[in-house]
Order: structure tokens, then C-alpha cells, then sequence
């Protein structure tokens, strides 16, 4: 199978090409600017529909995996941004669909849980309609999925939260370098979610991929539910740190621009009910990360 993988310099486009080579299958990866990664690589602006097109097309993939997306959530607010955030989150996932169904390729589109609006405990359905994004960022990526599901058919649309990774910036390395020069870090303690740790996620797309069960999942890690704050204090555990977590409600810790939901809780029964393999257990991908983390 001939796979594009848009976003590789980030963390899930990285894993999801190691995930494609070690499975034998032909992994192409497309940024927007030159790599050094050690796959093959094509520069390419999705936001260019022409270029899009026209790539795609002399590609043939039989599948594209779209990685790439503005995450910068407190600078997506930023009104100088908005266009951009637009441009990449909407334009370029919308330019990508119509060459994936141009060519006859399967597509999977990477969503997030602030599509929905946070409010609750109840946790959310794949095929929920209730969406109300509380921000910028939100509401592009929902606009992104309502793109891929108007021209699609051959689509799976997976809702992701609280992701880490290799490559980029995340949460765990965040905790550990604050950890290092501080020994209390404040951390909310009201929004409630679970991780995804992109090597477990980048093997479920994948398998994904490899079938024809479309349509919208959810695929976090397993675990259960828990705070920013769980997830900080596990992070120091395992890097056998001291530092000590404050817990703190999302309005004493104020410093964010863009509102964050308080309910993350992503329902993944889904994956089951369609054959795949659920993603292992929170704590045991923090473990093997930080593993990692702390060798290089």
C-alpha cells in the first residue's frame, strides 16, 4: 500500500511513517518545508490546491493520513492568525479530500476532542452531533471534518486529545523541564480527559487503513479518566522526580487565551465494536515515552 503522510515534522506524522515502513508498506511524507527524516519526503503547501492536485494525482496513493494542522490553540486567537489557522485547518484538509477522492484513496483525518464544547461529565460520542467549539482552533478543526465528510465516503475521521510524541513540543517534556528547576507546579485539576501517545495511535491508523470500516472514532489511550494534574503527577513518578503538583481549577491557573473544554472524556467503545485494538493504558505509554525521552 502507498501511503501519504501530510504533517511529518510534527509528532504523529513521524510515528505514523515509522509505523508504515515497519509494516512494509510505501510511506511518503509531505511538509512544508525540507527534512531530514529519514523516509522519503516531498515538499508540499496543502493549502495550494493546485499543488495539492496535482501531487496527488501523480502520486496515486491508495490512502493519505492527514497529520498536518495549526495546534497552536492560544495562538490561533489571535486575530493576525485566524486566516492562517483557516487556510490550513479547513483549506488545506478540504484541498487534500478532493485529490484523495479524485484518485479513489482512503482518507483519515486527525480531529480533536474540542470540536465538542467541554460541557458535562458524560463522555462523548463518536457520532455525536452535539458540536459547539468554545474556540478558534475547535471550530477549525470541526469545519475540517465537516469538509472531509461532505466529499468523502472512504473516510475515517479520528478524534485524538492531550497527545504526546518524539517529535515537537508536549505536555510530559513540558512537565519534565519545569520539573527540573521548580519543586511545585501548579496544574488544573478541572478538565478531565486522557492522553494519546502517538506511537499507540500511529499503529491504530494504520490498521485503520488496512480495512474499509469508515466513519468517525475516538482512539486515546486506555486508562480511564483523569486531570491535568493525574497526568503530572504520573509524569513525575515515572521520571523519578521530586517535584510536587499543585492542584489547581482551570481560573486560578488563568494564563491560557483560548478557553479549554472541562470535559475531554472521549467514548472509544467504537474500536472495539469494529475489530480493532484498543490503544494500551495511559500510565504504561507515559512509561515507555519518557523511557525514550530520557535515553536521547
Amino acid at each position: 500500500m502507498k501511503v501519504l503522510v501530510t504533517g511529518t515534522s510534527g509528532q504523529l506524522g513521524f510515528d505514523v511513517m515509522q509505523e508504515l515502513t515497519k509494516r512494509g508498506h510505501i510511506g511518503i511524507g509531505a511538509d512544508r518545508s525540507d527534512s531530514d527524516a529519514e523516509f522519503e519526503h516531498i515538499v508540499l503547501d496543502i493549502t495550494d490546491a493546485k499543488k495539492v492536485m496535482e501531487k496527488v494525482t501523480e502520486l496515486k496513493p491508495d490512502a493519505i493520513v492527514h497529520c498536518a494542522a495549526w495546534t497552536n490553540v492560544d495562538a490561533a486567537e489571535e486575530p493576525e492568525n485566524l486566516a492562517a489557522v483557516r487556510a490550513v485547518n479547513v483549506d488545506g484538509t478540504r484541498n487534500l479530500a478532493e485529490a484523495a477522492k479524485k484518485v479513489d484513496a482512503k482518507f483519515v483525518y486527525i480531529s480533536t476532542d474540542y470540536v465538542f464544547d467541554g460541557s458535562g461529565e458524560k463522555p462523548w460520542q463518536p457520532d455525536d452531533k452535539n458540536y459547539a467549539p468554545i474556540n478558534v482552533y475547535g471550530q477549525s478543526k470541526l469545519d475540517g471534518e465537516l469538509e472531509v465528510a461532505k466529499i468523502l465516503d472512504k473516510y475515517f475521521i479520528v478524534r485524538i486529545a492531550w497527545v504526546f510524541g518524539r517529535n515537537g513540543k508536549n505536555f510530559i517534556k513540558t512537565m519534565i523541564d519545569v520539573g527540573k528547576t521548580h519543586d511545585v507546579v501548579r496544574v488544573v485539576d478541572d478538565q478531565i480527559g486522557t492522553p494519546t501517545y502517538t506511537v499507540d495511535l500511529a499503529r491504530l491508523l494504520v490498521d485503520m487503513i488496512e480495512t474499509d470500516k469508515y466513519g468517525y472514532y475516538h482512539a486515546t489511550n486506555e486508562g480511564g479518566y483523569i486531570s491535568w494534574a493525574d497526568f503530572a503527577e504520573e509524569i513525575y513518578k515515572q521520571a523519578g522526580m521530586n517535584t510536587k503538583v499543585e492542584r489547581v481549577t482551570t481560573k486560578e491557573y488563568g494564563l491560557s487565551k483560548a478557553a479549554r473544554p472541562f470535559n475531554s472524556r472521549l467514548d472509544k467503545s467504537k474500536l472495539i465494536e469494529n475489530g480493532f485494538e484498543p490503544l494500551p493504558e495511559w500510565k504504561y505509554a507515559v512509561e515507555r515515552f519518557i523511557n525514550l525521552y530520557q535515553e536521547n
